[in-house]
């Protein structure tokens, strides 16, 4: 459903990712993980297509992503991908209902569809009766699974979460790890997790490992392959 090949970035004389090759499946659950600056945040924005690669391609539901106008990209992301990032990125003048609704007007979506799809969304999260509440009225977990409605909206291809639970309490952030899975069991939903959270990670369906721009996945898929000393070390697949 995603695929990555040859993927490579750099800012300046820094080449933070250095020949990427990977496959998600659809209804894959699959997490990042890696020290800082491993260059999990960029791969994620060049699949996001909130950045662009230096070299390689990355087709989404078979569409070749670096073929794409800037406003057909801004189109395809706007219908094919959701983001929920570390902090909800909510906006605060408006209602939870409103900040769901929003993607799906930039879709062109009508108005009663958009808040239909957005009301059933905050029903499915446990949020009906905050519906009509503003951000600063609402918990942080209630904040985090606004923000997963939101990207829900437009019912993309994948969901891209860079640190998804990172600002949150034990209990909320076990709700939202369930939460991930329960979308991913009832809807059949993508997810690309970056995160620290080492339970989050072993959760997951598969776990991928990067170093130095470079990624380590466990199972048969080949990637690049570390320097021989890293290898010696152990972190070789």
């Amino acid at each position: 459903m995603i695929d990555i090949k040859g993927i490579k970035k750099s800012f300046g004389a820094l080449q933070v990712l250095k020949g990427i090759d990977l496959h998600i499946d659809r209804g894959e659950v699959v997490s990042i993980v890696g020290p800082s600056g491993a260059g999990k945040t960029t791969l994620l924005q060049i699949i996001g297509t909130l950045d662009k690669a230096d070299s390689g391609s990355v087709a989404v539901d078979g569409i070749d992503t670096g073929g794409l106008s800037t406003k057909k990209l801004a189109e395809f992301r706007n219908k094919h991908i959701g983001f929920v990032f570390q902090f909800h990125q909510l906006l605060p003048e408006f209602t939870a209902l409103e900040n769901v609704m929003i993607p799906a007007y930039i879709a062109g979506t009508s108005p009663k569809e958009a808040k239909k799809r957005a009301s059933e969304l905050l029903d499915f999260m446990g949020l009906d009766g905050r519906a009509h509440h503003k951000p600063n009225e609402l918990s942080g977990g209630e904040k985090q699974r606004v923000a997963v409605a939101r990207a829900l909206v437009n019912n993309p291809a994948v969901i891209l979460a860079d640190e998804p639970s990172g600002s949150l309490d034990t209990k909320n952030k076990a709700e939202l790890h369930q939460l991930f899975f329960d979308l991913r069991d009832k809807l059949g939903q993508t997810f690309i997790i970056v995160t620290h959270d080492e339970q989050l990670a072993r959760l997951t369906d598969r776990t991928i490992k990067m170093r130095d721009g470079m990624l380590e996945i466990s199972g048969t898929e080949q990637q690049t392959a570390l320097p021989a000393e890293e290898q010696k070390e152990g972190y070789a697949v």
